[in-house]
């Protein structure tokens, strides 16, 4: 492990967060403010970790994808997450490789349902569906193409 790493006064953590947030303008706002560095994050089913990931762009940009774009592989999968901002990149695999080594069955897990890519009328829709699941209001993200995924891994 970098000798730094443990120095490091920089690292944030953001602990289950409810993903109904990025449904709601003020949410989104919240989060961006939050979420404006790059780091390493775990994507929850309830309280199980479903999926570990990290990113070299802003957390907040990262998880949007997951949240608000119905094409994304874990669109349907998760529910809260924890997020970890971490300024130097060698730190963030180190940390991604413990969290792997932590919670071994995150990330193992496969649907087993043909994904169909959605239009963009059928994404929005998507996305009020679940932004009423989540927080019982239409969606209010502004989410302009729903159905792009460019951050796809």
């Amino acid at each position: 492990m970098p000798s730094n790493l443990s120095q490091n006064s920089n690292v944030r953590l953001s602990r289950m967060w409810p993903r109904a947030l990025f449904h709601s303008k003020e949410g989104k706002e919240f989060l961006e403010k939050n979420l404006n560095e790059a780091g390493v994050y775990v994507l929850y089913r309830g309280d199980q970790p479903y999926y570990i990931g990290k990113t070299d762009k802003t957390l907040f940009r990262r998880l949007k994808t997951h949240a608000l774009r119905p094409n994304a592989r874990r669109y349907n999968c998760w529910d809260y997450f924890c997020a970890f901002g971490i300024p130097d990149a060698s730190d963030r695999g180190t940390i991604e490789a413990i969290l792997f080594s932590a919670m071994p069955t995150a990330n193992s897990s496969r649907p087993k349902i043909e994904r169909i890519k959605l239009d963009r009328d059928a994404a929005r829709r998507v996305n009020n569906v679940q932004a009423w699941i989540l927080t019982g209001k239409d969606d209010s993200s502004g989410e302009g193409s729903p159905e792009n995924v460019e951050d796809e891994d």
